[in-house]
């Protein structure tokens, strides 16, 4: 690990990510694994947006916002995993203050993103089942448009205040992340001087947008159970549940690892858990997406 290095006014001009603290061997086990994954990631994101825009048949609203939710899950997973295969082969394993901050930026406004653009497919399949017959006049592609625009600007603007409270925190002193990506805690954990205002601040901003989002999904999916429930026939009730169960799946996923964060109490192995659940956003959730999305759709299985 290279010393403590400050500008001249005293402040960190740059952090280490401590990542995942094991023998060589295990992180180039670790390199090679991971590298796969992201390579594979890469591939079945890209081959999805080659897929609808190759074919005038999926040119519809869902696919518009699925095109859009695989683009992200590419900047979602470049945000963060670069850096940490570089740290793991690398002796250094540094970040300076302003690539921190924005690795922090960028990761966490995409995830941000990445909840609106759920609810805006949540919006999609809640018309297309209980609005059927006015699914047309209202998802437009003027709204589709609309809708894809608000999930990027939504996500970007929701975390600036976030970063821009952080970027006033004095750091002076040990400039350790535990952690292989500027992740809140850790990051706050190192300033010169408690900040519990800022602390506070920046977590319920953080949870607001996730919280919401999942009401929003929750209500939407209460609707669209009860009129699947209402459909007379058995065939008619397995075609609708088919066109939302990836969605439901994908959703399932990213919430269900949200909320073990939430529950997971402050024990000592908290900040392990931590670092694990961050991972399986950065890596394993942009990787699974595409795969359910291709299992449950039939329309994405011909193309």
């Amino acid at each position: 690990m290279r010393a403590l290095e400050t500008n001249s006014s005293g402040s960190v001009s740059e952090f280490l990510l401590l990542g995942f603290p094991c023998s060589w061997e295990i992180q180039i086990l670790l390199f090679v694994i991971f590298s796969l994954i992201y390579l594979l990631t890469l591939t079945e994101n890209t081959s999805i947006i080659c897929a609808v825009w190759s074919s005038r048949k999926l040119h519809t609203p869902m696919y518009v916002l699925l095109v859009n939710f695989s683009f992200l899950a590419v900047c979602y997973v470049s945000s963060d995993v670069p850096k940490m295969l570089a740290n793991l082969i690398s002796q250094t394993k540094s970040i300076s203050y302003a690539g921190c901050l924005l690795q922090f930026y960028f990761f966490f406004s995409m995830c941000a993103a990445e909840g609106l653009f759920l609810s805006a497919l949540s919006f999609d399949r809640f018309l297309a089942i209980c609005r059927p017959l006015h699914y047309s006049i209202i998802m437009t592609n003027r709204l589709c448009a609309w809708l894809v625009i608000f999930c990027w600007l939504g996500g970007f603007l929701w975390l600036l205040t976030p970063v821009t409270l952080i970027s006033q925190v004095p750091f002076c002193g040990p400039n350790t992340i535990d952690h292989f990506l500027c992740n809140l805690a850790p990051l706050l954990a190192l300033s010169f001087a408690p900040v519990p205002g800022i602390t506070l601040a920046c977590g319920v901003i953080s949870s607001l947008i996730i919280f919401l989002t999942f009401l929003y999904i929750l209500g939407t999916y209460f609707c669209v159970l009860s009129t699947v429930l209402n459909v007379p026939s058995v065939l008619g009730r397995h075609k609708a549940f088919s066109t939302c169960a990836s969605h439901l799946a994908v959703v399932s996923l990213f919430y269900g690892l949200v909320m073990v964060m939430y529950v997971s109490p402050g024990s000592g192995d908290y900040h392990g858990m931590q670092k694990f659940v961050t991972l399986f956003y950065a890596l394993a959730i942009p990787f699974f997406n595409p795969i359910i999305y291709n299992f449950w759709n039939k329309d994405m299985k011909r193309h």
